[in-house]
């Protein structure tokens, strides 16, 4: 269970990662139970969630929705939003943005990014048609940012050069599951599951070609648009 320890502790914010350093191939071995830690953090957004609406009105419902999943998480993947609006969308070399992505200040792109990304998830959360996708948002994104792991990193240390490394095809088995519970789910599971692989697809490609690969900021920024995209896809409804 040392995996799922160390997946525990990347993701969220409970004091339950090994003490020490990570050794050769824990990571790749954590990676396993990314989306079932996706998923508990689902089933704690969805019972907070159902237990607010109770009492609290819809809008202020999705805010404190959102507020409690950034705490769960700790806000770690908006570091990632942050530093790559910064650095995937300066006009620079490819060099450059990655210096970009290192840099402990947030520039203009950054603070837009991270506004755009927090206020169309609140509004997505308050508009789902299918309270599911909550469960499914945050496990979805922690299966596709396994995917986008797979794809040549930008450089070789850092995170997303280790999980490249280290990354076994069991951890992309939960695709299975997930296509058949969408599929369960109707016209709405299909389509937020396209829209966040296709945002996963998307970001890979840019990253490509401003970076040269992924590294450990995309793979945090994937995790949340992702998330952005799923919800919007369980809050469409057909017909107005």
């Amino acid at each position: 269970m040392t995996g799922l320890r160390w997946a525990l502790g990347f993701l969220t914010i409970l004091p339950v990662r090994p003490k020490g350093e990570l050794e050769p191939g824990q990571l790749g071995r954590a990676a396993i139970w990314y989306p079932a830690v996706g998923l508990a953090l689902g089933l704690c957004l969805w019972a907070a969630q159902g237990l607010l609406g109770i009492v609290v009105p819809a809008a202020l419902t999705a805010g404190l929705t959102l507020a409690l999943w950034v705490g769960l998480t700790g806000g770690l993947h908006l570091d990632g939003v942050a530093d790559c609006g910064d650095g995937l969308l300066a006009s620079a070399t490819p060099a450059r943005r990655l210096e970009i992505l290192s840099d402990v200040h947030v520039g203009a792109f950054g603070v837009a990014s991270l506004i755009l990304v927090l206020l169309v998830k609140t509004l997505a959360i308050g508009s789902l048609a299918a309270s599911t996708g909550l469960l499914l948002a945050p496990t979805i994104a922690r299966w596709t940012v396994l995917l986008l792991a797979r794809a040549k990193p930008a450089r070789d240390g850092g995170l997303g050069g280790r999980l490249h490394a280290e990354l076994g095809w069991p951890s992309l088995l939960w695709g299975l599951p997930l296509l058949a519970a969408c599929a369960w789910l109707g016209w709405q599971g299909v389509v937020a599951l396209v829209l966040g692989l296709s945002t996963t697809w998307l970001l890979g490609r840019l990253a490509m070609a401003r970076l040269g690969g992924q590294t450990g900021d995309v793979l945090g920024a994937s995790i949340e648009l992702v998330e952005v995209a799923v919800l919007v896809g369980f809050s469409l409804r057909w017909g107005g």
